[in-house]
């Protein structure tokens, strides 16, 4: 296709001062050269797309994928670990143990038992006989009042005697006994939160797999993120606080209504450039189970993403730009393909990314010890943009909501 005389450059003198001038050709017209060649929209939405995947990957998660973690030797201060548990009795006795056997010179557990009616009172006064730094605390079920796991924590809180604060849930498991170390050691005067990792035992089947890609992707965002000086979210397996930010913070009085949010929204709320540390060395993970069906699996996502939208604007903004722009990278880059539309600019293009795609994944399950999810991480990517659309969609549809603990 011929390229078209856009302009004409004409000089003129006006009091001894030139003017540049240019005209458009009269002959041309840019709303008429994309609509009788619909591809070049096309080619610049590709273009565009691929630009902010770039700049995502190259700008924000090399920030983590390439970070060398290293140890901070400094003094162990006091610790309070805090569980909440409702009806957990079976992985309190299975779990509670790694918890309570930390080589750390002094921590107190705390469990707070909240209304369960299955053998949680006899699993915890099993403990309590064995480890002197475990104690619990009950809520009493009151048919009147119903709350949510808000009130739980706040509870911990309250009972802890220690300032640094650890949260981790009663179905997760510490991957070593370095895990409060590991957490606590960035704790400064400057420092008040610190994010930490907690991903999924695995198992060999779909769900398993794209549940621990997708905890992985999302880890590695807020890891990013918070490296980047803009933390927004942190997640209630692997989570550290100090007591007098929570207070400073009323708590969850902003948010207490909402049922989700004991970590996400804490963090997103009080979190900034300077009070924030992440810590993702593998002694520092935890590890839980994830949902086996598919319902249930779905159910919990979707409790998860009643939070995003009380978010900052702009971590709003810029969680919702790229998986928007990852859309328009695949749609136009299939449009493209398929209607052979420059190829040779669009597959190496696209190959530049598929790439750095690989490099950054592979590294990631590398930093967070997740295995067996390189292949189908290319899969996952697309597919999660599908699924998030879906379930953001039918939230929106969900107006009455039956309020849980958990």
């Amino acid at each position: 296709m011929p390229i078209p005389n856009l302009c004409l450059h004409r000089i003129k003198i006006f009091n001894n001062i030139v003017i540049h001038e240019i005209h458009i050709n009269s002959g041309v017209n840019i709303t008429q050269i994309f609509k009788d060649n619909p591809d070049y929209i096309v080619i610049v939405v590709f273009g565009l797309s691929l630009l902010v995947q770039l700049v995502f990957y190259l700008g924000i998660y090399a920030r983590f994928v390439f970070y060398r973690q290293k140890t901070i030797k400094k003094k162990q201060e006091p610790v309070s670990v805090i569980i909440c548990a409702r009806n957990e009795a079976d992985n309190l006795d299975r779990y509670l143990p790694s918890v309570l056997s930390q080589d750390y010179p002094v921590y107190e557990v705390i469990v707070v038992n909240d209304c369960s009616n299955d053998h949680t009172d006899e699993v915890l006064g099993k403990y309590l006989k064995k480890y002197n730094h475990l104690r619990t605390t009950n809520i009493s079920e009151d048919k009147k009042f119903s709350h949510g796991k808000k009130l739980a924590v706040t509870v911990g809180i309250k009972a802890a005697k220690h300032e640094i604060l650890v949260f981790i849930d009663a179905d997760c498991q510490p991957e070593s006994d370095l895990w409060l170390a590991r957490i606590q050691q960035h704790f400064t005067k400057e420092k008040s939160i610190v994010l930490g990792y907690g991903g999924y035992f695995r198992k060999n089947n779909l769900l398993n797999n794209y549940t621990r890609y997708e905890t992985m992707t999302i880890a590695w965002q807020y890891f990013s993120y918070a490296m980047a000086g803009n933390p927004y979210m942190g997640v209630g397996r692997n989570l550290a606080y100090r007591k007098s930010l929570f207070f400073a913070n009323k708590g969850f009085a902003s948010h207490y209504h909402i049922l989700s949010g004991d970590d996400d929204l804490f963090v997103n709320e009080t979190a900034n450039s300077h009070n924030t540390a992440v810590e993702f060395s593998r002694e520092s993970h935890t590890r839980s189970e994830a949902k086996r069906i598919l319902k249930e699996w779905l159910k919990q996502k979707r409790r998860h993403l009643t939070t995003c939208k009380y978010y900052k604007a702009r971590h709003k903004f810029l969680l919702c730009i790229e998986p928007v722009s990852r859309f328009f990278y695949y749609g136009s880059f299939i449009c493209l393909l398929s209607a052979g539309v420059f190829p040779r600019f669009i597959i190496p293009a696209f190959g530049l990314r598929f790439i750095i795609q690989l490099i950054f994944t592979k590294r990631a399950m590398m930093l967070l010890n997740e295995k067996n999810l390189l292949i189908s991480s290319l899969f996952f990517d697309v597919l999660s943009l599908f699924i998030n659309f879906m379930l953001h969609f039918s939230n929106r549809l969900r107006f009455k909501r039956r309020r849980q603990w958990k």
